[in-house]
């Protein structure tokens, strides 16, 4: 018999995360329409903003893990960008088969005019939502993202 603690939190999260699958659904596919005139997708321009938020160079498994993403599917996205001449590989002076993944100018520019297509956007999106509502909002994702890394972590030590 299963449990009926919090039925009422557990549906609430329910909604939440059926919510969530349809808004990130929602979000690829307005992100890839966005960036598309500049030969990205919404994959491609999340790795090349993880790029220009670093604070310094990573390989392709700092910036799976900084992403919260599969190592092997940032790894093939970073292949493509590589091949579009949109980042570039440097060696790694702490590891010798892991090298580093930098933007190139062609990366770059393709990242800045992507950014500045999104301003606006962004800025129609978030009519009619207060800051304090998109702030709490973002609290709960963090907490839920917090604690489903904890549970991810624990799993793969176990």
């Amino acid at each position: 018999m299963s449990e009926t603690r919090n039925l009422p939190a557990r549906d609430a999260l329910t909604g939440l995360i059926l919510t969530l699958f349809r808004v990130n659904n929602l979000t690829l596919s307005w992100g890839d329409k966005l960036v598309a005139p500049f030969g990205l997708t919404s994959a491609r321009w999340q790795i090349l903003g993880a790029i220009v938020s670093s604070e310094r160079p990573q390989p392709v498994s700092w910036l799976a893990r900084d992403l919260g993403a599969n190592r092997q599917n940032v790894q093939r996205i970073v292949n493509d960008l590589h091949k579009d001449e949109l980042v570039m590989f440097a060696p790694n002076p702490h590891h010798r088969r892991a090298q580093l993944v930098l933007l190139t100018e062609k990366g770059r520019q393709a990242y800045d005019a992507a950014v500045e297509t999104y301003y606006p956007q962004a800025d129609m999106l978030a009519e009619g939502l207060s800051e304090a509502e998109l702030a709490t909002a973002h609290r709960v994702m963090v907490a839920l993202r917090d604690k489903l890394e904890r549970e991810n972590d624990a799993e793969e030590r176990a």
